[in-house]
């Protein structure tokens, strides 16, 4: 049976200034320069070198290095013999070492982040971070065995589908060196509850349990096994979800047969001080955030995830939108990746429950030098999924400078759009206008929005914010508008916040913190909610809260100030210095005037619930809460 043997610990990297240091993988040599703004943070070739001895394994066995994420290209090098190349920062890659191991081995990865016009992504607003920042593994497995070779794939897909009340699967395998395969289905609880065999094994579910969304993500487990002779020699296995959806562009989402609106966030997966190169319990704690807030969906942008977190999707119920990193700028030369990162995306993440649609590109009319070529590679890779996926449609997401009748926006399936009305220009109402006159001008047209957000800085505030300030305030006002906005229009087949978490984005320079785009709702170092955190938790989630809004916007020059309270409580009481001075029933959203003397500690209580701050009249403004005059305001990375 196959075996796995990590190899992060102890390689060598020798990086951009030539020095040579012990590290072990995950790793990144931008995880601090790719802070520093001004879009100046190293990009070129570094090396990762290890030495290790050859492990155990028979003449019957064969020995595959893999490797998770390599950003962006890498040359493997194993004992002075090139073994292999790939391109593509995002996805899973193996070869078989077997001929070329020593009892002594020396590895070398030759990793390259450099600027070129072949390998995406070479344009947009993060940091494209060098490094070999996810596992690195040995695996050893029979020279029978579930296919290895194909685009980094797990050697089997597998088609759920329900019928009435009863579930049917359908299990393709694709075993290597002969053989004969035995598929067994079991519910959450290890009972088997269907088994069949062959390489194209059907199996029926009666009464089959769905996975439903974040309210039941219930999750099967099916395991291949490949035997020989009798004898088992190779054994597989993944998680299954049943399930059914469409989409209704005129109703919007369906999952299960029920209407079912996507709400919820994009994300980016690094982190403040470490870039990329994060740990499970890093991933762990995106989700938890990600599901306090009661999102039912996520986008992961822009660039296929690490394979732990589309687990993490299935096992807590997000619907995920997956896409390739073809974004910003078309490059002629970079059509053949676009399909090769698709083709790894798709057969790597064919069998996650949580994934509905592939996303083919992002704002790729930014920079789009020759429009026809654009458009012919937009077709080639809808119709490439298509014939890949027949069961999930495709999406992507258009620039806001795109126009509602731009070519474009209507090659794939749906459409979602990046749009930040209200935020890069003014006027919140837009958002109404836009949206309603698309869904007035194309009705069968099923539209979203892939992108919408403002800056919001944990560290600036105002009690009369308004767009471009950077202010925490100004992210609540304009979010509390979109929320009210999309609520109201169900039949937006999906919205995704931008972003759950500030993220790196070496082009920016801003809001008094060069290298970040601070659209999160949560900030990079994910210690800190802003308060759009919680109004989506107002609007989305049933965990019961009380949350006092600008609690870090201390020090107030005015004598009167209002209060406010996010909640998806019905009632809510606020006490000032342990008095009573307001209830209020309602909704999400809850106004208190108060006045200022002195400092007053000030308390919302609904319930059991409670929150405090601490406000305090001052005689000047706080010049702290204020953007610099030195720093850049500028709106946008473009």
């Amino acid at each position: 049976m196959r075996k796995v043997i990590n190899l992060n610990p102890e390689w060598v990297f020798t990086g951009p200034d030539k020095t040579r240091k012990v590290i072990s993988v995950p790793h990144t040599w931008n995880n601090i320069d790719g802070q520093d703004g001004g879009n100046d943070y190293w990009r070129g070739t570094c090396t990762y070198e290890k030495t290790f001895t050859a492990p155990q394994f028979t003449a019957d066995e064969l020995v595959y290095l893999q490797f998770q994420g390599v950003n962006a290209s890498a040359k493997v090098v194993l004992n002075g013999e090139t073994v292999c190349t790939h391109d593509g920062g995002y996805s899973t890659f193996r070869v078989n070492i077997t001929e070329v191991l020593k009892e002594e081995n020396t590895l070398v990865v030759d990793v390259d982040n450099s600027r070129n016009d072949r390998v995406y992504p070479q344009k947009a607003d993060f940091t494209f971070y060098g490094g070999i920042y996810r596992d690195v593994d040995l695996v050893i497995v029979n020279k029978a065995h579930f296919d290895m070779d194909y685009y980094g794939g797990p050697g089997f897909r597998i088609v759920p589908t329900v019928e009435g009340k009863d579930g049917k699967l359908t299990v393709e395998s694709y075993p290597i060196g002969g053989g004969d395969v035995t598929v067994t289905l079991a519910d959450a609880e290890g009972k088997v509850v269907a088994t069949a065999s062959g390489t194209n094994a059907t199996m029926s579910v009666p009464a089959v349990h769905l996975w439903d969304g974040v309210k039941d993500p219930y999750l099967y487990t099916v395991t291949l096994t490949l035997t020989v002779d009798g004898l088992a020699v190779d054994e597989v296995s993944c998680k299954a979800g049943f399930r059914f959806y469409h989409v209704d562009p005129q109703k919007g989402f369906f999952l299960n047969g029920r209407l079912y609106p996507l709400r919820g966030v994009s994300r980016h997966q690094d982190r403040k001080g470490l870039g990329n190169a994060i740990t499970k319990a890093m991933h762990d704690e995106d989700m938890e955030l990600i599901c306090e807030m009661g999102c039912n969906t996520v986008r992961l942008a822009h660039y296929q995830h690490d394979q732990y977190f589309y687990d993490l999707c299935d096992k807590k119920g997000m619907v995920v939108w997956a896409e390739i990193p073809y974004i910003s700028s078309h490059m002629n030369n970079g059509r053949a990746d676009t399909i090769n990162q698709m083709k790894e995306l798709i057969t790597q993440n064919y069998n996650h429950a949580s994934i509905v649609c592939w996303g083919v590109s992002n704002e790729i009319t930014i920079q789009t030098p020759d429009k026809k070529d654009m458009l012919d590679n937009h077709h080639v890779l809808n119709d490439l999924c298509h014939k890949m996926d027949p069961t999930r449609f495709t999406t992507l997401a258009c620039y806001a400078m795109c126009g509602p009748f731009n070519p474009v926006a209507h090659i794939t399936d749906v459409v979602s759009w990046n749009l930040y009305l209200g935020w890069y220009v003014p006027g919140l109402f837009l958002n109404d206008l836009w949206v309603d006159f698309f869904h007035m001008v194309y009705p069968k047209r099923a539209l979203g929005y892939s992108e919408y957000g403002a800056e919001g800085m944990p560290n600036l505030h105002s009690s009369k914010p308004r767009r471009g300030d950077h202010t925490e305030e100004y992210q609540a006002v304009y979010h509390e508008y979109l929320a009210q906005f999309i609520e109201k229009r169900p039949w937006m087949w999906a919205t995704h916040v931008w972003n759950m978490f500030d993220f790196a984005a070496d082009a920016r320079d801003q809001g008094g913190e060069p290298g970040m785009n601070h659209k999160g709702l949560v900030t990079f170092d994910r210690k800190t909610k802003k308060d759009s955190f919680y109004l989506y938790k107002a609007y989305w989630s049933d965990r019961p809260f009380v949350h006092i809004c600008s609690k870090r916007y201390e020090d107030r020059p005015e004598s009167s100030i209002i209060v406010k309270v996010y909640s998806n409580q019905s009632e809510v009481s606020l006490y000032v210095d342990g008095k009573c001075v307001g209830t209020q029933k309602g909704s999400r959203i809850f106004t208190f005037p108060i006045t200022l003397t002195g400092e007053h500690t000030i308390e919302a209580v609904s319930g059991s619930l409670k929150d405090t701050a601490t406000f305090r009249k001052v005689d000047t403004p706080n010049p702290a809460y204020k953007l610099s005059a030195k720093s850049s305001n500028s709106a946008n990375w473009v």
